[in-house]
């Protein structure tokens, strides 16, 4: 059961405030709770990971497209700004994975950050939970992958290098805009764009693998981005990349919608035009495989393009596969046992 958070810890007055960008004008409401569990267990052909931790619940980055604001309504929570300002933490994350690790029936498997909310959204340099899971994973030596758009992940390098010395690791940047007021007007809390690929040299340089995540892909908005997208990232280190198409459930696309039209009104009947031209007349897929991509002509030259550009470029590409990060050599991947000294 989530509890309110009466006098909730403020991320601006911590000392990771350099890597925040300005704090949001809508009021936060945080809510605590001690979860049952903290591995989700993934069955979709879609996503490559299995196993995933999301240590809390919405996300400050307020992304417009975020296909994971219907989760929000399982907590009796909206899906449109409830979903920006009603953060759930669970506060014993950290001891959760590790009770998880410990299990003999634990395999050793790449474990991702990430799938429904970002696991460095401002609340993080409060709380550290992220930081507290990656620290587990170094200890058990498991290999992971990241996925964020926020500066902060490089407040973690030295667990991440850990990781990736022992076991593998690799953090995905996702940079669907190379134009400030286009990312400002779709994702206002989320990092700037060059925040961003400054986040990426700085993962690179310190030899944690990289990759840029175009997700997503919005056609008549930011698809004509894609070449320069590519180009900066790879500049800034990145050595993969995976594309991802915009996806409407029903409450998202009420959200997107409402957001384009106001920042874009010259746009937003291009948009969705050109993803139902993608989405055999619908704006979002259901079925297994195919929610995360597109058909038809227009959708098969922007994977053209895209492959063009990863190919010029020296990128690896295969959609999501390639968030899977390198095995761990021989007896690393050994989980330690209960009576290990």
């Amino acid at each position: 059961m989530a509890r309110p958070v009466s006098n909730p810890p403020n991320p601006w007055s911590s000392t990771w405030v350099d890597f925040l960008d300005e704090p949001p004008a809508a009021r936060l409401s945080v809510y605590e709770e001690d979860a049952k569990s903290i591995l989700a267990r993934n069955e979709s052909p879609d996503i490559p990971f299995r196993w995933s931790v999301n240590p809390y619940r919405g996300c400050q980055h307020a992304c417009a497209y975020c296909y994971a604001r219907p989760t929000h309504q399982h907590l009796s929570f909206g899906a449109g700004t409830d979903f920006d300002k009603k953060i759930v933490v669970k506060r014993n994350a950290p001891e959760l994975l590790r009770q998880a690790f410990a299990r003999r029936s634990w395999k050793g498997e790449t474990v991702n950050f990430s799938g429904i909310t970002d696991p460095y959204q401002p609340l993080e340099a409060s709380y550290g939970l992220t930081r507290g899971l990656l620290e587990v994973a170094a200890e058990f030596r498991n290999p992971v992958t990241v996925v964020t758009k926020a500066a902060l992940v490089r407040r973690d390098i030295d667990v991440l290098v850990e990781i990736e010395r022992k076991a593998g690791a690799m953090v995905f940047v996702s940079i669907p805009f190379a134009d400030a007021r286009t990312a400002r007007a779709i994702e206002p809390g989320a990092p700037s764009p060059a925040r961003r690929f400054e986040t990426l040299r700085a993962l690179s340089a310190a030899g944690i693998p990289t990759g840029v995540a175009v997700a997503p892909i919005i056609p008549g908005l930011n698809d004509n981005e894609l070449a320069t997208i590519l180009t900066r990232a790879h500049e800034a280190g990145a050595r993969s990349a995976f594309p991802v198409l915009l996806r409407l459930a029903d409450e998202v696309e009420v959200v997107f919608r409402e957001r384009l039209e106001a920042a874009f009104p010259d746009r937003a009947k291009r948009v969705f035009h050109a993803l139902r031209e993608m989405r055999q007349g619908r704006v979002a897929t259901s079925g297994f495989g195919r929610r995360m991509s597109g058909a038809g002509p227009r959708w098969e030259a922007l994977e053209r393009l895209f492959t063009i550009q990863c190919r010029r470029l020296g990128l690896a590409t295969g959609e999501l596969s390639v968030l899977r990060p390198r095995p761990a050599p021989g007896p690393s991947v050994r989980q330690p046992g209960l009576f290990d000294t």
